[in-house]
């Protein structure tokens, strides 16, 4: 009875978000302050249907019901537990209820925590993620109903991708989620800003915070899945320019974008149209990355359906939804005209230039991730766009947006003046500089981690002069400590997040320095590489809840002192029939030791060796960007919204 009941509440939320769509906006558009009130409660009753749902999905994993098909099929009674509930969202059907969930927390928490909005602008935020969520309900109930029985009931599950069983991937796609979803919430701002005809710096301050956490959400999520990549597919990389990877990178280009382009908006009332258009975009970008994953058009490990029927459902609902915005947008937005003036030399320019190279750069992900697709479709002829285009067409765009985003927030608004600016980088500048004269000097003509590296320093000292500056450190420096304690949690936050890039920059320019080695050594076999001792000890059997492997141990000295005792395995899941890379890795915060093993030949094992510089830092530094927009998002003044006009029936029925 329980995946009945989850089936009930699905039907029941879809009924709910239909509701949801339809009352509040046409209170909007009529006026009627009761049909606008129904909102709120109706997200809060899509919340607890769907929240239901969820609850009976991880019900049925966790007791493994095989007479429900999706268990059967990414389940089993030998699975630990955490796999198991991964399971309830590591399948297609299941991510999509997970999908629904947060949308309906996004609504719930439209409504209970944004009360101090106009009245009409809350209703139609509410009403447009009614919307969106009535599509993803009617695509699930139509095509991806994960309570669909079997009968008779299997003996057991099928088990869940061996890939999949992993704690990094357990926690990947709700982080990715609450990230895509959270645009959603922004989406839904600026349809009703054009339905209303009107942005202002109000608007600007209410869309904020949502774009704000669903970047940070989205960072973790992007961080997790490339550390998931990195330890567990035995490559040895970080980032490989898979068509899914890049999937979830352009809304993470877009989301910055709009998040730099809202405070404009906030603060002088400028660039509003083009702030709605990042609105739509990134979440735009958030459906194609959906579609692209489960329609099948994509090979990728990451991908979670191979259906076109599905895939032509997502389709559609990503032309009514996005074609229908930007369809509004095409005629509302020539009557929103920008209020704010500013020369091309102030922090808004720098903002504007900060935007304009985010957007080349998603244009070039997303024209080199989908031109494989049209090449086959429009010419039959199969070809691959890999790393080496996309480094080449998004470096030039990189270093001209890391040497803004240091000078960026040292000027002011409206107008500025370059040397001033200057005047208080030239020690970040001088950092940079040896930097790049270190890195020369030791590492010969690598051209690419030097100027990484030179970068990273630039970032890093540019986000502390921005902190020391608004201290006033050396103008006066007795008053530096309590301006320090009284700096807005935001303006920490800002700095800290353009620090953990450069420390991110860091960790991929000494990934330019990493070497490694294929040899095949018999046990007491040893090798040299990255100025340590490998010496192989042994390989055995080894058995695990689901799986049996074959376990190397492997001991890495330096100078004749031991470093690390590694166990690299390949493992074999009989219920799958699958083999599985677990990479062994010894981190000392500054560089990896990276092991893979690979098959044995005649008494020999077959090793890859790894040694990464500054590896940890890419997530270390994805991390602290993440820290640095949950700071931000603690400060009162960016979640509280800005004054606004009074609930009134008299503002609820403002004209457009």
């Amino acid at each position: 009875m329980i995946a009945e009941l989850g089936h009930f509440a699905l039907a029941l939320a879809m009924a709910l978000a239909l509701g949801q769509a339809v009352l509040p906006l046409w209170g909007a558009t009529r006026g009627h302050t009761r049909l606008m009130a129904a909102g709120a409660p109706l997200a809060f009753g899509s919340l607890l249907a769907c929240a239901t749902a969820f609850g009976a999905l991880l019900y049925v994993f966790a007791v493994n019901d095989t007479s429900v098909a999706g268990v059967v099929q990414n389940s089993h009674s030998a699975k630990p537990m955490l796999y198991k509930l991964a399971g309830a969202w590591g399948n297609h059907e299941g991510s999509m209820v997970l999908w629904v969930l947060i949308l309906a927390l996004c609504g719930g928490a439209v409504a209970g925590f944004g009360r101090r909005l106009p009245t009409a602008l809350q209703a139609r935020v509410l009403a447009v993620l009614g919307l969106i969520a009535l599509g993803f309900l009617a695509f699930i109930l139509a095509t991806s109903n994960p309570f669909t029985r079997v009968w008779p009931p299997a003996a057991d599950g099928q088990g869940l991708n061996p890939v999949l069983q992993d704690p990094g991937l357990a926690f990947h796609p709700p982080l990715l989620y609450l990230g895509y979803v959270g645009y959603a919430v922004t989406f839904a701002f600026a349809v009703a800003a054009l339905l209303e005809g009107r942005v202002d710096a109000a608007w600007g301050r209410w869309v904020r915070p949502w774009a704000l956490a669903a970047w940070s959400f989205l960072t973790l999520g992007i961080a997790l899945g490339s550390w998931w990549a990195y330890y567990e597919l035995g490559w040895g990389g970080y980032w490989f320019w898979d068509p899914v990877e890049n999937a979830s990178l352009l809304p993470w280009l877009a989301g910055t974008a709009l998040l730099h382009s809202a405070t404009v908006v906030e603060k002088r009332e400028a660039l509003k149209i083009w702030t709605v258009l990042l609105a739509l975009l990134a979440f735009a970008m958030s459906l194609l990355g959906t579609f692209l994953v489960r329609s099948g058009v994509l090979n990728s490990v990451h991908a979670f359906a191979n259906d076109p029927e599905r895939g032509v459902f997502i389709l559609g609902l990503l032309l009514v939804y996005v074609g229908g915005a930007f369809a509004l947008f095409a005629w509302r937005a020539p009557s929103m005209a920008p209020t704010g003036i500013f020369a091309p030399l102030s922090r808004e320019g720098g903002l504007v230039l900060n935007n304009l190279l985010l957007c080349s750069m998603a244009a070039v992900v997303l024209v080199g991730t989908l031109w494989p697709m049209f090449a086959d479709l429009l010419f039959q002829q199969k070809i691959s766009v890999g790393p080496p285009f996309f480094n080449t067409a998004i470096l030039p765009l990189a270093v001209p947006l890391v040497l803004a985003m240091a000078a960026g927030p040292l000027l002011p608004w409206k107008r500025a003046a370059l040397w001033p600016v200057l005047q208080r980088l030239w020690w970040a500048a001088l950092l940079s500089a040896c930097a790049l004269a270190l890195c020369f000097a030791f590492m010969g003509a690598r051209v690419g981690p030097a100027v990484g590296f030179a970068a990273a320093t630039w970032l890093i000292a540019g986000a502390a002069a921005d902190i020391l500056d608004r201290i006033a450190l050396f103008r006066r420096p007795s008053a530096a400590f309590s301006r320090a304690r009284g700096l807005p949690r935001a303006a920490w936050g800002a700095a800290i997040a353009h620090a953990g890039l450069g420390v991110s920059i860091a960790g991929m320019a000494g990934m330019g320095l990493a070497t490694d080695k294929l040899v095949a050594l018999p046990p007491g076999g040893s090798t040299s590489l990255g100025g340590y001792e490998w010496r192989l000890d042994s390989v055995a059997d080894a058995t695990g809840p689901n799986w049996t492997s074959r376990r190397a141990t492997v001991t890495v000295t330096r100078h004749g002192a031991t470093v690390a005792i590694m166990h690299p395995e390949r493992r074999f899941f009989p219920l799958a029939r699958m083999n599985t890379t677990e990479a062994a890795i010894h981190t000392t915060w500054l560089s990896d030791l990276y092991l893979v093993l690979g098959e044995e030949e005649g008494g020999r094992a077959v090793l890859r060796i790894h040694h990464n510089p500054m590896a940890p830092w890419i997530w270390l530094g994805a991390a602290i960007m993440a820290l640095g927009g949950g700071l931000s998002l603690s400060d009162r003044r960016i979640r509280v919204s800005a004054p606004g006009a009074k609930r009134t029936a008299n503002t609820a029925g403002a004209p457009a």
